[in-house]
This record gives structure tokens, sequence and C-alpha cells, in this order.
């Protein structure tokens, strides 16, 4: 079984990278997914992050917005919430590689914003970092989620730099491009070359 790993900051174009691999024939492992659901479930992790960060759950459910405010200011209160979240995520994505190896998956791919710091990127026979413009980016994270755009350059501004995923990863797709289509045909055409399909 191949693993493809995706990573990059907020609002990078990653979703719409892991899109053409499924598009592929990848099997495709959203890792922000599993955290929402994870949060949706309860239990462990949200009690995990409720114990470190007392007040930023209320009636079981995460405040978003109250734990963005402690911890995109304070890089200790990041770590110390990454910490918390990684290991919960990636025991999922374990037991999603194992069940999917074991049904004879040919490609797999994962999309996760910290894949690097969190030990995934190891479980990945190739990384690919995918980069935008910060101005992009920051649009396109108050677009979809309806939050101010100082907030979500806080976001992006508390996540890893350019230069750490041009460090980290096999491979760079600059998300730069005049139209969604010609980034569309850039993933498409690095996947054909690393001959992911």
């Amino acid at each position: 079984m191949k693993v493809v790993g995706l990573t990059g900051g907020s609002g990078t174009g990653k979703s719409t990278a892991l899109g053409v691999l499924a598009e592929m024939g990848a099997v495709t492992i959203d890792c922000d997914v599993i955290y929402h659901e994870l949060l949706e479930a309860g239990g462990a992790m949200l009690d995990d992050i409720e114990a470190r960060f007392p007040g930023v759950v209320v009636g079981g459910k995460l405040q978003r917005k109250a734990l963005g405010q402690i911890v995109f200011r304070d890089p200790i209160a990041l770590a110390n919430l990454n910490a918390i979240t990684h290991g919960h995520v990636c025991r999922v994505v374990d037991e999603e590689l194992k069940a999917l190896a074991e049904c004879g998956t040919e490609l797999v791919a994962i999309e996760a914003i910290a894949l690097i710091e969190s030990g995934l990127g190891e479980r990945c026979d190739v990384v690919i970092g995918v980069l935008a413009p910060l101005e992009a980016r920051t649009q396109r994270i108050t677009a979809r989620e309806g939050i101010d755009p100082d907030y979500a350059k806080r976001r992006i501004e508390s996540q890893k730099p350019d230069v750490f995923f041009r460090a980290h990863c096999d491979h760079i797709i600059e998300n730069d491009y005049p139209s969604p289509a010609a980034f569309l045909e850039a993933c498409r055409g690095l996947f054909e070359q690393l001959a992911l399909v």
C-alpha cells in the first residue's frame, strides 16, 4: 500500500489536492474531519482539552473561538493543545491505515496540517506540501468559516511558515495559479509525474 501525505497551512488548498487524489482512486483520510468527529463524540480528547484549558468546554461542546484566543497568542499553550490532539488523531489514523492495508487498498492519501509535527509523515511514502500567498489564504479562511480577517491572520501566523514545509516535504505545490482549474491541473500533473496512480 502506498501512502501519500498532504500538508500545509490553513487555506492553502490541501483539501482541493486531496479531492484530486480521491478522483484518481486514492482512499482519503482527512485529519481535520477526524479531529472534529472526536470533538463531536466527546470522550477522551475533549476531556483532555478541558483538563488543560478549563472553561473552553461548555455543555460538552468545545468553544473554538475561546480556545483560539488562548492558543493563537501563546506558543506554549498551542504546543500543549497540539500534543493532546495529535495523539488522539494519530491513534485513529493508525487504526484506519491498518484496516485499509488488511483489505488490500493500493493508495491512501492523508491530509493533515500537522502531518510532520504529529509524526504522521513517517507513515507516508511521499509527503507533499501545499503553499499559498497569505492574502489568498486569509480570504479562503474568512469565506469558509465566517471569521474576521484579523482572526484568520492570527491563525495563519500561529502555524508553521512556508520554509518549514519546504524543508520537510518531498515535493511542494505552490497554489498561486490564476484560477482554481489551473491549480487542479497542476495537482494532477504532479501526482501523475510521481506515478501515484
